[in-house]
């Protein structure tokens, strides 16, 4: 069984559906925030699991991502899950933890990196949106995919409306992307993922 750290800034809703897919292919040991006081931590205290805060106010990114590393250092995860963690972690955080650190992001990557996504989305008249999962590598949203799910795009969609659909699918596409690499049939290999049966 994998042990799995969680990294969240806010409610905690993709966190929860980690928590309740635990399977016995792996184990969420630590969840940390950088934000006290962040919904998400009171769902990882109420299914039992160490948490952890660590404020990045008045910090430079290397300090905040050092004592981060640390403290993950010390439950020694086998995979890091950034869950709508806010924050940009350092290129050489990311090369630490490479392979072993993976996000979701709100669109059909390669396609809408970075932030306002939805809205960009819905600007270019898209048909279909969606959600990735994917190794974090220190280039922004550009790491190999591991999952994507589809959700399409109506044509009186707000940004919000798209969103909530779009949190729908990562609900259920995170946990399934988490148990791939929980149960060794993904890793990064010469930066590519590269999926055995």
């Amino acid at each position: 069984m994998k042990r799995v750290a969680v990294l969240i800034s806010g409610r905690g809703s993709n966190l929860s559906a980690l928590i309740a897919a635990q399977d016995g292919s792996y184990q969420i040991v630590l969840v940390i925030s950088n934000v006290e006081g962040a919904a998400g931590l009171d769902k990882a205290r109420a299914a039992g699991i160490a948490t952890q805060v660590i404020p990045h106010n008045g910090k430079t990114r290397e300090a905040f991502d050092g004592e981060l590393d640390v403290a993950l250092r010390g439950a020694r995860p086998d995979i890091v899950v950034l869950a709508g963690f806010m924050r940009i972690l350092s290129d050489g955080f990311v090369r630490g933890w490479e392979g072993k650190l993976i996000n979701i992001h709100p669109s059909l990557l390669p396609a809408y990196k970075g932030t306002r996504v939805h809205e960009r989305v819905i600007e270019a008249k898209e048909a279909l949106s969606g959600a990735s999962v994917h190794f974090v590598v220190p280039e922004l949203d550009a790491g190999p995919v591991i999952a994507q799910a589809t959700v399409p795009v109506h044509p009186d969609d707000t940004p919000q409306m798209l969103a909530d659909r779009v949190l729908e699918v990562e609900l259920k596409l995170y946990p399934e992307a988490l148990k791939l690499l929980a149960s060794d049939k993904v890793a990064l290999k010469n930066g590519l993922a590269v999926f055995t049966a």
